[in-house]
């Protein structure tokens, strides 16, 4: 893939700044706490995701994140608003993920405490809009999620970034082809190919999920069988 950045595009319209990514920059300029929170919690899922696109792992990402804050904050006053502050962002994550990939393959063996984040909370890739209360059904989603996760860790970076980009964060062909510095085209037919390696890698892989599609154990079991004795034998 080639390094983000480094294709010279056109700017977007000023107009792609909201009112609000202006109140907010002037608010976090000014060392507005309350401003700089949701920043980052309006952007946090999306520049994870982004990154860990390019890292391919949890915790590294989230350094990425970290560092790509820090230097997002500090050159906060230079934002000038020639596309939104999302797209501002997720530029400098980019950047910071590409730079520490670099780094970790000029050193044959990196030094990476992954140990300081025991606790980290980890934004998975959801399959529905809510979490489930059947404890059969949540296992069973997160087992597929997995599944997922590994089927786009293994597409290469060129189709999985722009996976990321178009399907899990909903960005616009134009969003993304802008923010990687690709021709509209080149989306589309990065997209296409990654959709076609995701559906060979499901083809591969699921058919043993197959033996826990649509579980009926534990209580649901027991509930079931409680019933039919009761209006088997209902002295019992």
């Amino acid at each position: 893939m080639q390094e983000v950045l480094s294709v010279a595009r056109p700017p977007l319209e000023r107009s792609a700044v909201s009112s609000a990514d202006v109140d907010l920059v002037r608010r976090a300029v000014s060392k507005d706490q309350a401003a700089i929170r949701s920043i980052i919690q309006a952007n946090n899922r999306r520049l994870y995701r982004v990154a860990r696109s390019i890292v391919r792992d949890d915790g590294e990402a989230e350094d990425v994140l970290q560092e790509a804050y820090l230097h997002a904050f500090s050159a906060l006053a230079n934002f000038r608003g020639d596309s939104s502050l999302a797209t501002w962002l997720t530029r400098i994550v980019l950047n910071e993920a590409l730079q520490r990939r670099r780094r970790r393959v000029e050193l044959p063996v990196p030094e990476i405490d992954f140990s300081r984040h025991p606790t980290a909370e980890i934004i998975r890739f959801p399959l529905s809009g809510h979490e489930s209360t059947d404890p059969e059904r949540a296992m069973a989603q997160r087992e597929i999620c997995q599944l997922l996760e590994r089927a786009i860790d293994d597409l290469p970076e060129e189709f999985r970034t722009v996976l990321v980009a178009r399907v899990i964060e909903d960005m616009s062909i134009e969003e993304t082809a802008n923010l990687l510095g690709l021709l509209p085209e080149t989306v589309k037919t990065r997209l296409h190919r990654a959709r076609r390696l995701l559906r060979a890698a499901f083809a591969d892989h699921i058919g043993p999920l197959f033996s826990d599609v649509f579980p009926f154990e534990g209580k649901r079991c027991e509930r079931m069988t409680n019933a039919v004795l009761l209006r088997l034998y209902p002295s019992l």
